[in-house]
């Protein structure tokens, strides 16, 4: 009868411990709103174990948080460029735009994010996606001196590089009207001209990217401009 005993008690601990295993297995497993929660603290934290982890379930990877951001979005903007491919090779998408209307792609231009443009580029990014200022990544990217990112972008020929925004700026009148006119923005100028933008295209009030040069005294941009015709 201890004999007896002894085995029920043993059968019962076994099933009991079985009975644990497979709750923990069940918590650990998280719920699709768990799951895309976790997505975005993961790309905020670069944790590309977890992402990995999510992204072999069905995770989905436009979740949004309270601001519209995607996990590409939050991982673009901490410029965590191992989660940011993680995301982009799970066909994370590029274009979505937050409440900012920030995308990846627009984001990673502006900010120079060289690395991660590129996985822009190659995941289909959309060159019709505006900014908030209705431009370009191009815009910008002149704008603040990116040279690399100004010559990664114009090696498309298809790229909109005389596109006008909100402000009625193309990216060549960025490059001057809100430049220092020193050695990167002399570079991008040069990058423009070699794109065939538009010399002569004025701002709203009619005034070319020629006559910004010599009222802010920029004399090398504006020689090179002059060279290409500019009036």
């Amino acid at each position: 009868m201890r004999y007896c005993h002894f085995i029920l008690s043993l059968l019962f601990l076994m099933m009991t411990a079985m009975t644990g295993c497979a709750q923990d297995k069940q918590a650990a497993t998280p719920s699709g709103s768990d799951s895309n929660s976790l997505l975005l603290k993961a790309a905020a934290a670069n944790d590309t174990a977890v992402i990995k982890q999510l992204l072999a379930g069905k995770t989905n990877t436009e979740a949004r948080d309270n601001k519209q951001r995607t996990a590409l979005m939050i991982a673009t903007y901490h410029h965590h460029t191992a989660a940011a491919a993680l995301l982009t090779a799970a066909g994370a998408d590029v274009n979505a735009q937050d409440d900012m209307l920030n995308s990846p792609f627009l984001y990673a231009g502006a900010e120079g994010y060289l690395d991660i443009l590129q996985l822009c580029l190659k995941a289909g990014a959309n060159y019709k996606v505006y900014n908030r200022y209705g431009g370009t990544a191009l815009i910008p990217a002149c704008e603040r001196g990116h040279v690399e990112v100004v010559r990664t972008l114009l090696q498309d020929k298809t790229f909109p590089v005389d596109h006008v925004n909100r402000l009625g700026w193309t990216a060549l009148l960025e490059a001057i009207i809100l430049s220092n006119g020193g050695p990167a923005h002399v570079q991008i100028v040069q990058l423009l001209l070699d794109a065939g933008c538009k010399v002569n295209l004025a701002d709203k009030d009619g005034i070319t990217p020629l006559a910004h040069a010599r009222q802010r005294g920029f004399k090398e941009i504006a020689g090179m401009l002059e060279s290409a015709g500019a009036k």
